[in-house]
């Protein structure tokens, strides 16, 4: 069994310990008292400004390619920075054991920035999707590659219902598949290999010509210069998702502020 089957066969196996413990009617309850979800992907097409795609700006502190990448976990100081900066939108990572993270880290940097919020997990089951709307979150990462196409479609039905939206990553061809009848409005085009963690630039060149008409494009991974930004933006992709190249510097927002110029000064 590989790393990401063992974590989405552990994560499944825990949504299950974790529904014992609270009812998914309870935890829709307490889904039902926070505030109604931000549009992620309206803040999406509003960040876009055609040829520089809006940036979906994540926060995390390590990673399985990584390690550690920021030892302070400072996630509203990150998250306000991100928002001074220009970031249309946030990605938060919440799995402990690869990134560091923790669900809480949801809400504080909703608080903090104001920005709507991506939960960026291994989501498995409905279950995680109810409670990611409960913590706080306004979208939910949801990798094709690692559900079946049954699953995928109560993820995106689960999330829906809750007036969420759905970023589906994609990996190759197989998981656009999963897609088809789907109704997925938002795409994202993963160039990092989850299995050997390899990056392929192309892949999103490559995808491109294939992806749901009408769906809000996210090139993700690998991405760090104005030029890649610029180059997403010629493929049609309205969005990009970034990370570690911000976190990695001592001011994530100053990071991100400084692409954002060098990308309006390339014009």
């Amino acid at each position: 069994m590989s790393w990401l089957e063992e974590t989405y066969a552990r994560r499944r196996e825990r949504a299950r310990e974790r529904a014992a413990r609270v009812p998914e009617e309870v935890l829709r309850e307490r889904a039902a008292r926070v505030p109604p979800p931000q549009d992620f992907a309206a803040a999406l097409a509003d960040g876009a400004t055609g040829d520089i795609p809006a940036v979906i700006a994540e926060v995390k502190f390590a990673s399985p390619s990584r390690g550690m990448i920021r030892a302070e976990k400072d996630v509203e100081a990150v998250a306000a920075g991100y928002a001074r900066a220009g970031a249309a939108a946030l990605s938060v990572l919440t799995d402990v054991r690869h990134f560091g993270g923790d669900p809480s880290f949801v809400a504080r940097a909703k608080l903090a920035s104001g920005l709507p919020v991506l939960r960026k997990d291994f989501l498995a089951t409905p279950y995680d999707v109810v409670e990611s709307r409960a913590a706080g979150a306004d979208a939910v990462l949801l990798i094709a590659r690692c559900l079946e196409g049954a699953e995928l479609a109560a993820l995106l039905e689960t999330a829906r219902g809750l007036g969420m939206a759905a970023l589906v990553e994609l990996h190759g061809r197989e998981d656009l598949a999963k897609t088809a009848g789907l109704p997925v409005t938002m795409v994202g085009v993963n160039h990092r290999d989850l299995e050997s963690l390899a990056v392929d630039p192309g892949l999103s060149e490559r995808m491109a010509p294939e992806l749901p008409a009408g769906a809000v494009r996210v090139a993700e991974s690998g991405l760090s210069t104005a030029g890649d930004l610029r180059r997403a933006a010629r493929l049609g992709y309205g969005a990009v998702l970034m990370g570690t190249a911000f976190m990695v510097e001592p001011d994530p927002g100053a990071a991100l502020s400084g692409l954002l110029e060098a990308c309006r000064d390339a014009r």
